[in-house]
């Protein structure tokens, strides 16, 4: 396939139409979802950092090579399947949604 700027350009034509047919109350789901997903994230990644920085003089995996790899990879299971029972995701969610609201409104 040939990528030229018409390509490109029809791509985002049509990114753009899918959009158009959104009422408000779609856009706004999605936002919200949007909103909850960046949270959540934020929470994995503010769990994982803590996890790094309180376990990391602990072997997990040995000291064999690729050891930090598999550790880092735990870490991040770990924080991933943790997050949202914090409380930070649900806060951030709140503020967020709140400012974007006094920004529509």
């Amino acid at each position: 396939m040939e990528i030229n700027s018409s390509n490109l350009y029809n791509k985002d034509i049509l990114k753009t139409n899918k959009f158009e047919n959104l009422d408000s109350n779609s856009l706004k789901n999605v936002e919200d979802k949007e909103l909850r997903d960046v949270s959540n994230n934020f929470e994995a990644f503010f769990i994982n950092q803590i996890l790094e920085t309180s376990l990391k003089s602990t072997s997990i995996a040995g000291e064999e090579a690729g050891s930090d790899i598999i550790k880092g990879m735990y870490l991040q299971s770990i924080s991933d399947s943790s997050s949202g029972n914090f409380g930070i995701s649900d806060m951030l969610y709140n503020f967020l949604s709140q400012n974007n609201k006094k920004e529509q409104g």
